[in-house]
């Protein structure tokens, strides 16, 4: 089979196209022939050597795909060939294989996708979607009024949209450019900040009635997440996830007594230790039903066939890509 592997670390142009043997379920896995894989921020610091983990060499990144069942384990029920399903390997620990044309994974993890949802929304919503719908069960935005950062992005996209609908009473679209700050606005932001411009902090505060967002969602990471903690509202809450906020998180002696003298709290999210198979199951299949009746927009911002796969790494780390990322086959 193909697959896209790094055998050293570097820039895009370590990543090679491959031939490795087709792997084989085990009892308990099924094998998926891989329609669509998603490119992650994460693969390109690991592509990198700059991620929080190191992983592997040889390595094949990626650690979410869908695609068509087309091996079942002696162990697995329920599951049958030619059904369409989402693997999201990473939920299941395993964060690399993604970017080939074929996976296994345990059947627990498997989720089937409907027939009126395409492989690369279902992708989509895996990483991204998991994370937007969690991030807003672990700050609740009901009545508040919230900022997302990187709005256009793959998780920001979808959590401007589910912060509205678990009935956030403003939300603030933060991105570094205008178009980007449009397409926030077309999913439902009630307001949009640059946060490149140097006044950036005092738009914030007047998007937010002088008060503050109450909740801040942060995934940009470095002064993002200073400035957010500058204008967070008292008893406010910022929550910090993703990629970059690893890579390049600072914080000193003033933020700390912000935090503490204005009843602030900073939290840290991670969604891998909040799934089980069974919440997994429910989560993912409630997005899949969300996105194809048309009640969650999902936005491709590019796709790009395996063996391209270092054009995507290059699209992705120029920031100027909305929505998702993904190979096809």
């Amino acid at each position: 089979m193909r697959a896209i592997q790094i055998e050293r670390f570097g820039g895009p142009e370590v990543l090679r196209l491959v031939e490795l043997p087709k792997p084989q379920p085990a009892p308990s896995e099924i094998l998926v022939r891989v329609a669509a894989s998603g490119v992650n921020f994460a693969d390109t610091l690991m592509r990198s050597d700059e991620y929080a983990a190191t992983p592997p060499l040889p390595s094949v990144l990626g650690s979410e795909v869908a695609g068509i069942v087309e091996g079942i384990g002696s162990e697995v029920d329920g599951l049958r060939e030619g059904m369409r399903v989402a693997a999201p390997l990473f939920a299941a620990g395993i964060y690399f294989g993604g970017y080939a044309d074929y996976v296994t994974i345990d059947a627990r993890y498997a989720v089937p996708v409907p027939d009126d949802l395409s492989f690369d929304k279902a992708v989509a919503l895996m990483v991204q979607g998991l994370t937007a719908l969690y991030l807003t069960r672990q700050a609740d935005p009901k009545g508040k009024t919230v900022l997302v950062n990187a709005a256009a992005g793959g998780v920001g996209s979808l959590l401007v949209q589910l912060a509205k609908q678990a009935g956030a009473r403003t939300v603030i679209a933060a991105a570094s450019t205008s178009e980007k700050l449009a397409f926030a606005r077309e999913l439902g932001a009630n307001a949009a900040v640059n946060y490149t411009l140097p006044d950036h902090i005092d738009r914030l505060m007047e998007a937010s009635g002088g008060q503050g967002p109450d909740i801040i969602y942060e995934s940009v990471g470095g002064a993002a997440l200073k400035d957010g903690l500058k204008a967070l509202a008292p008893r406010g809450q910022l929550i910090t996830y993703g990629a970059l906020n690893i890579h390049k998180f600072s914080l000193g002696t003033p933020e700390l007594l912000g935090l503490i003298f204005r009843n602030q709290s900073l939290t840290g999210f991670a969604l891998v230790p909040l799934l089980t198979p069974d919440l997994l199951q429910e989560s993912l299949k409630d997005l899949f039903a969300s996105a194809a009746a048309g009640e969650l927009a999902v936005t491709i911002g590019a796709s790009y066939p395996l063996e391209r796969a270092m054009d995507a790494h290059r699209a992705l780390e120029s920031r100027t890509t909305t929505g998702k990322v993904v190979l096809t086959a």
